[in-house]
């Protein structure tokens, strides 16, 4: 999952990264609106978890902002404002969720799958190919019931993949779903870690393969 988090605290926006990143999400980070409606036309994100008071507006009246857009992206409200009244003003306003601080991350979490999972996002919770099964929701990797352990920037490969299977996915989508925009990544790293999970794909005997077009991207198949 890719995460546009749009907070105007450093030490909250830093906090809720690092978390994040341990649950295998790629969070980016706008500090204001402006700043998330250039990152949004640049990149592809799963979903926005927004704040309201944000110094260039209410974080509520960006979604409208967005669905006229035609930008579909469900919406997390993260707020502070957390009174009844305000509650239902930012579900009524085109929220899909709405969270008061403070929370307990573990809800946090729940809910951004709970999202996931609406309608008009609707995926497979679990996909298989070959003798492999990821289940996208809790993020666990099998191979024929057996659990297969990954790094996470080779799990965050996995997914892509699976998501998108026997068709090729290109280099930059991979990378918007490895690599946050603050990561520091070389021209290789890409390419590294799709080397080593095609190993551990071979060794687990997991029945499928990872082929590629130098410089195009990659495409994950049931072995022949």
């Amino acid at each position: 999952m890719r995460l546009l988090l749009v907070e105007d605290e450093p030490e909250m926006a830093m906090a809720l990264q690092s978390a994040l990143r341990r649950h295998d999400i790629v969070a980016d980070h706008a500090e204001g609106l402006a700043t998330a409606s250039e990152m949004i036309e640049a990149g592809t994100y799963d979903v926005i978890v927004l704040d309201r008071g944000l110094p260039d507006g209410d974080g509520l009246s960006f979604i409208p902002t967005l669905r006229r857009r035609d930008i579909k992206i469900p919406v997390l409200v993260l707020t502070a404002r957390g009174r009844l009244a305000e509650r239902v003003a930012g579900l009524d306003g085109g929220a899909d969720d709405y969270l008061a601080k403070p929370f307990a991350f573990a809800e946090l979490l729940a809910r951004l799958r709970a999202v996931m999972r609406r309608p008009e996002q609707l995926r497979p919770v679990v996909v298989r190919l070959g003798r492999l099964t990821l289940d996208l929701d809790h993020r666990e990797a099998q191979v024929e019931g057996m659990r297969f352990d990954l790094p996470r920037r080779e799990l965050l490969v996995l997914e892509a993949l699976m998501r998108r299977v026997g068709r090729m996915v290109t280099r930059e989508v991979l990378m918007e779903a490895v690599f946050g925009l603050a990561d520091e990544v070389q021209s290789n790293t890409l390419d590294s870690h799709v080397s080593r999970l095609r190993r551990k794909l071979a060794d687990a005997d997991a029945d499928v393969v990872i082929n590629g077009i130098r410089g195009v991207g990659y495409v994950l198949m049931e072995r022949p």
